[in-house]
């Protein structure tokens, strides 16, 4: 199979011998008149050396690297890739009889980069980041298929493609159909949205440190902000939590939270009550010291560089409206999943946090994402979730 051409300026090839899988608009030198957006492309070094074949872009990142050598990009290709990602699942025992939700393709992180699939039962939830994989969806669709447990493949893209490629993409199943909308995670069911919900329809990424909560919720009186689909209201109720309130924006994340709590508890008699409001406005009115266990985990508050200061301030401010409210002995599971803080940056606003409110605030954990949002170990770019267990006193 011949592919279109791109050729590197001297020395731009230097992080892609290091396997980083990203090729810059400006390292460019030449490439085919005829590339369009989604082409498969060979990229070569200045003097003619072959490195490796990818999915061209128009932006900033204008190759994203399949392969760093002349294997060829094809359903052979993607059955192998998913077959090596289905197969590190297995030996995490992500797929029993108590938990089949997880992710099973995190892009870089399983060497295919601008993919994303997760899991729910019999279904398959994909979705491409990268007109390639959008062009590609049909044979990835088919290889997931050969999968074991996977008889249903939803295709969910209509606002992860860059705007500017006009790919106009349909969410809707490629293979089957739905069979239902539950997961199971941690023996926990859900109600998973993955026709109308944010990203794939739930967030698999926090499923560890949900686990975490729950060890630490008994007995404590628990306010889950940013609830979304109530999974940590959820574990919180299971460790024996004395009362968990639950707080989000969105009318629809409420009562999704509601159905999640009913569907594992019933009736809660008044343990559980949820609140559509916002956040901030949340926090500002309520009592000093009527939560001992507070769960910060909100949207990407910077999805890119430029809006870093701003993210900053806001995890500074969230944090401390929450820290001037705890009691003495209270625990604080604060987050961040903005890709553009790093770990540093977030410790930074939360430790400027516990200074304004002068409190003595101690660090029991610092969490990132579990073992099926893999970070490739040549693109530490993919490190995104930051996390800290703090003990306010």
């Amino acid at each position: 199979m011949t592919y279109k051409t791109v050729t590197l300026k001297r020395g731009k090839e230097e992080s892609l011998k290091r396997f980083h899988p990203w090729v810059f608009s400006g390292a460019i030198a030449a490439a085919d008149d005829t590339i369009e957006e989604g082409d498969l492309v060979t990229v070569y070094a200045h003097d003619g050396t072959l490195i490796g074949n990818g999915h061209s872009q128009i932006g900033s990142i204008a190759v994203r690297m399949l392969t760093f050598d002349d294997t060829a990009i094809d359903e052979a290709f993607f059955e192998q890739r998913l077959q090596d990602a289905y197969h590190m699942r297995q030996a995490l025992g992500l797929q029993r009889e108590d938990n089949n939700a997880y992710r099973l393709v995190h892009g870089e992180g399983d060497f295919l980069p601008g993919l994303v699939v997760d899991i729910y039962g019999p279904t398959a939830v994909m979705q491409a980041h990268s007109p390639g994989m959008h062009f590609a969806r049909n044979i990835i669709a088919q290889a997931l298929a050969k999968l074991p447990g996977v008889n249903n493949v939803y295709y969910k893209s209509e606002t992860t493609l860059p705007y500017m490629a006009h790919l106009d993409p349909v969410n809707d199943y490629i293979i089957g159909h739905m069979e239902t909308d539950e997961a199971l995670e941690n023996g926990l069911r859900f109600h998973v949205d993955w026709l109308k919900g944010q990203k794939t329809g739930f967030f698999v990424d926090q499923r560890e440190n949900r686990r975490l909560l729950e060890h630490y919720s008994q007995g404590r009186r628990v306010l889950n902000m940013f609830c979304y689909t109530g999974g940590f209201s959820v574990y919180a109720l299971r460790g024996g939590a004395q009362l968990v309130h639950s707080v989000d924006s969105s009318a629809k994340a409420v009562r999704l939270t509601d159905d999640n709590v009913s569907l594992n508890y019933g009736d809660q008699e008044g343990r559980h009550k949820s609140f559509a409001e916002d956040a901030f406005k949340f926090l500002d009115n309520m009592e000093a010291g009527q939560y001992d266990l507070v769960i910060l985990d909100p949207p990407a508050f910077a999805k890119h560089k430029s809006a870093l200061h701003n993210a900053l301030v806001g995890y500074r401010r969230l944090n401390a409206k929450a820290l001037e409210k705890m009691p003495h002995g209270s625990i604080l599971f604060t987050f961040s999943c903005s890709q553009a803080v790093n770990k540093e940056q977030f410790r930074l606003a939360v430790f400027s946090a516990a200074a304004q409110t002068r409190r003595r605030v101690r660090i029991l954990h610092q969490l990132t994402q579990p073992a099926d949002h893999p970070i490739n170990i040549y693109h530490p770019e993919g490190e995104y979730l930051k996390g800290l267990v703090l003990y306010v006193e």
